[in-house]
């Protein structure tokens, strides 16, 4: 019998498909791997922007990583959006028996409409008690600010922002994103803690509103990546090129009234 390649994530729900574990199940699909997925939230939203967020109860999102775990297993993990410390504790400590290495985090603080989707006391925590427990993580700019606690200028701080993010989160390799930045080039910034290379990402900045599920999109197409064998620097050159080919396939498009979403199947329609 022939076998999938597995990638779980780990997310909040976005009712609008754009973003959330609806965003992170159409990457793995695209990118040919089996999705599965573990809900933290319910969240009331659509390319406008965030009502509300119903948070499920901690040991019932346990539960779920369990359940998939014990029986399907996984090549690859995506967390995104972990709204609460108990939450985060609760994560890192479910996973910490299966032994999964590859694990990408994306750092989900604010939505792409501005809107908080973490308490600001788990900050610390995500920073200190699971960062540090998984492989890749890939913050945007405030994000990363927001993990150092310093601001980051312009384009000639990312180099430097990356190997601190590396070095104060426990020696997590790092995707820093450059979308927030004005160049005529996005330049994302990507440093392999592993084996201390510095790699520039490089692709034409889109004039587009379509970046809803931006970087829930980038991080579960590192971790599909990841699941299907590729390594570390490859992974991070395949996940650009996918999300910079959705974002450009989706500029096409008008869906919503707010910031629509990419085009998670460009390659297939």
């Amino acid at each position: 019998m022939k076998t999938y390649r597995r990638a779980m994530t780990i997310a909040g729900s976005d009712p609008s498909g754009g973003a959330g574990l609806q965003a992170d199940l159409k990457t793995f699909s695209a990118l040919g791997c089996y999705g599965t997925s573990v809900i933290v939230a319910v969240v009331d939203e659509n390319t406008v922007g965030v009502t509300g967020v119903h948070p499920v109860p901690v040991e019932f999102v346990s539960g779920q990583i369990r359940s998939v775990l014990d029986d399907i297993g996984t090549d690859a993990i995506k967390i995104g959006m972990l709204h609460s410390s108990e939450l985060i504790h609760a994560v890192r400590s479910t996973l910490e028996p299966y032994n999964i290495t590859n694990i990408v985090l994306d750092p989900v603080m604010v939505a792409t409409s501005g809107d908080p989707l973490l308490e600001a006391d788990a900050v610390a925590t995500l920073r200190e008690d699971l960062i540090p427990h998984v492989r890749v993580i890939t913050p945007n700019i405030p994000e990363a600010e927001l993990l150092l606690g310093q601001s980051i200028a312009g384009q000639h701080d990312l180099p430097d922002a990356a190997r601190m993010l590396s070095e104060k989160c426990g020696g997590v390799s790092v995707l820093l994103k450059a979308g927030h930045l004005h160049d005529s080039d996005l330049i994302d910034i990507f440093y392999n803690a592993e084996s201390g290379k510095l790699t520039e990402l490089k692709s034409k900045r889109l004039d587009t509103v379509n970046t809803h599920g931006t970087g829930c999109t980038l991080s579960s197409a590192f971790a599909a990546s990841l699941a299907k064998g590729m390594p570390l620097d490859e992974a991070a050159h395949a996940a650009k090129k996918y999300i910079n080919d959705a974002l450009c396939a989706g500029a096409s498009y008008a869906i919503g009234h707010g910031h629509g979403p990419v085009h998670h199947f460009h390659h297939w329609w």
